[in-house]
């Protein structure tokens, strides 16, 4: 029968004490190093929570995918996707976001937790326009901490060692298998790309 965990307390005889570096990294707001770093930036991952649960989605620019505000407030757009909306609704029913900054090469990843709303504010979605095209929306990050990550998940995974995606199934493969053939996965899988070039922004 599997034993699990049901106490911190058990948890941490499990593991011991944190160390020293693994605390005294903690920032509550942006520093030079830290600004440099997610600056650096154009691809992190936002995780949220919300009464139906949580949800990881995905987020990548051209550029620097945030914009500092401030020290301590961060802006990310958010630009044309599925239109699932779990990450935004879970923002509106709750606010508790972290996220997490990755830059290819790098083993280290530089995490934020705090809360976030969303703007509408037509100056601020103004600051990330492409071609014309503006943000639905601005997710407003507040900084509560943040901190790097260690580098082991990284190293232990190979994942900058070249491409790993041979034998992958498509999007297409996918969505063939969850509607029992109703969509043409090649059709879709096809016509991907040029339907991608014209709504990224």
């Amino acid at each position: 029968m599997t034993e699990f965990v049901e106490t911190t307390e058990a948890l941490e005889a499990i593991y011991g004490t944190p160390g020293d570096a693994s605390l005294v990294k903690v920032a509550r707001q942006m520093t030079p190093l830290y600004r440099a770093w997610i600056m650096a930036s154009k691809f992190c991952v936002l995780s949220t929570v919300g009464p139906d649960g949580t949800d990881a989605s995905p987020r990548g620019d051209d550029g620097p995918v945030v914009q500092e505000l401030d020290p301590q407030t961060l802006a990310m757009p958010d630009w044309r996707g599925n239109n699932r909306l779990d990450s935004l609704r879970n923002i509106v029913t709750d606010g508790r976001v972290s996220l997490m900054f990755m830059v290819p090469g790098s083993n280290n990843v530089v995490r934020i937790n705090g809360t976030a709303k969303l703007s509408v504010e037509p100056e601020l979605r103004q600051r990330f326009a492409r071609n014309d095209v503006l943000p639905a929306t601005v997710i407003v990050v507040y900084i509560a901490e943040i901190y790097t990550q260690c580098a082991r998940a990284l190293l232990r995974s190979g994942l900058w060692t070249g491409d790993q995606s041979d034998g992958l199934p498509s999007v297409g493969d996918i969505l063939r298998e969850m509607t029992d053939g109703r969509i043409d996965g090649a059709a879709y899988d096809a016509e991907w790309p040029g339907r991608a070039s014209k709504t990224m922004w």
